[in-house]
C-alpha cells in the first residue's frame, strides 16, 4: 500500500472512530454549542464515507458495548451501543438514539445482578450483566400532616386512585425525545427534608402508620419559590388540585423517563407545552399532604421510581 493510500484508510478509521464516540454526552454541553457539534459530525460523516470509497477501506467495527459495571439501587443508567443495534432490558425493547444511546432504570429493591440483552446489526447478541449495589433505607417519621390524607374515608380514597391512575398513565409515554441526556439541574436550591427510598411512616390520631417508601426528594424552600425544569421536556400531566399530592406537574424526557413536582402552590405551564431546562414551571407551595412548603421531585422510567440524588452533577451542588 502506498503511502498516499495508507493516509486516507488511517483517515477513515479516524473519523469512524470519531462518529462512534457517544455523541449525546458532548450534546449535554450548553445549547448554544449543540448546532455546532451536530453540524461537525454530519461533514465527519459525510469525509468519512467518501474516503472509505475512495481508498477501498473496510469500515471500522462498531464500538464496544459502554455500560457501568455497577450501580446503586434507584439509579437511571444511560449505556452506549453501536447504532442500529436492538436493546432488551426487564421483558422490554429499549429505544436507541441514533448514535447509540440507551437508557433504563434500577428499582430501589433491585437486587441484582441486571441483565441487558444487546444484539447488533449482524443478529448477534451478547448479554451485559450489571451489578446493583445495596442501599440502606431508614425510617422517617412524618408529624403535623392532615389526618384525613394518611387514612382517607373511603370516598376520597377513589377519588386518590383515580387521580393517580391518570399519573401513571402519563408516565407511559415513550417518545424519540432524548432531553434525558441533558445534565440535569436542581429544580429549586434548599435543604433536602426527605430522602428518595425511605420508609415512611405518618403520625396521624396518635398512632404510627406505615406508608410506602418515599418515591422522591423533598428540597425544603420558602412558599412561591420558583421552580425551574432540571432538564428540558414535554409537560404530559399538569394539575393544580389532586387530593395528595396537590399541584402537580409531571415533565416528560423521552425513551420513558420523567420527573414529577408535588405540591405546588402554581402552575405556569399546561400539558403539552414544551419547556427548556431552567424554564420556570411554578412555584413551591404546601398542598396536598404536606407539612410545609416544600418541593417534592419525583424521577421515573416508566413505572420504575429512581432516585434524583443519582444523577451525574446533582449531588454535592
Amino acid at each position: 500500500m502506498s503511502k498516499r493510500e495508507s493516509g486516507r484508510s488511517s483517515f477513515s478509521r479516524d473519523a469512524s472512530a470519531f462518529l462512534a464516540r457517544p455523541l449525546e454526552k458532548a450534546l449535554r454541553l450548553k445549547p448554544l454549542l449543540r448546532p455546532l457539534l451536530r453540524k461537525a459530525a454530519a461533514c465527519c460523516a459525510t469525509a468519512g464515507l467518501a474516503l472509505a470509497l475512495l481508498s477501498g477501506a473496510r469500515a471500522a467495527p462498531p464500538a464496544r458495548d459502554d455500560f457501568p459495571a455497577s450501580v446503586p439501587q434507584g439509579s437511571l443508567v444511560i449505556g452506549q451501543v453501536a447504532p442500529g443495534s436492538t436493546v432488551r432490558y426487564a421483558g422490554r425493547a429499549l429505544r436507541v438514539t441514533p448514535a447509540g444511546a440507551v437508557v433504563f432504570g434500577i428499582g430501589r429493591d433491585e437486587a441484582g445482578p441486571v441483565r441487558v440483552d444487546v444484539s447488533g446489526r449482524d443478529g448477534r447478541s451478547h448479554p451485559v450483566a450489571i451489578a446493583v449495589r445495596p442501599r440502606e433505607w431508614p425510617v422517617e417519621r412524618v408529624v403535623g400532616v392532615p389526618p384525613a390524607t394518611v387514612e382517607p374515608p373511603p370516598e376520597i380514597a377513589e377519588r386518590i386512585r383515580r387521580e393517580q391512575a391518570r399519573v401513571v398513565a402519563a408516565r407511559d409515554r415513550d417518545d424519540a425525545r432524548a432531553d434525558f441526556l441533558e445534565t440535569f439541574v436542581w429544580p429549586v436550591a434548599g435543604r433536602i427534608s426527605g430522602r428518595f427510598g425511605n420508609q415512611r411512616v405518618y403520625v396521624a390520631n396518635g398512632k404510627d402508620v406505615p406508608k410506602s417508601p418515599h418515591s422522591g426528594m423533598d428540597i425544603a424552600a420558602p412558599q412561591g419559590t420558583p421552580i425551574k425544569a432540571p432538564a428540558s421536556g414535554l409537560v404530559t400531566f399538569a394539575d393544580a388540585d389532586l387530593y395528595l399530592t396537590g399541584g402537580t406537574v409531571l415533565i416528560d424526557h423521552g425513551h420513558g423517563v420523567s420527573s414529577n413536582f408535588l405540591h405546588l402552590s402554581r402552575l405556569d405551564v399546561k400539558v403539552g407545552d414544551r419547556v427548556e431546562q431552567g424554564q420556570v414551571i411554578g412555584a413551591v407551595g404546601k398542598t396536598g399532604r404536606a407539612t410545609g412548603p416544600h418541593l417534592h421531585w419525583g424521577l421515573n422510567w416508566f413505572d420504575v421510581r429512581l432516585d434524583p440524588l443519582l444523577l451525574p452533577g446533582i449531588e454535592g451542588t
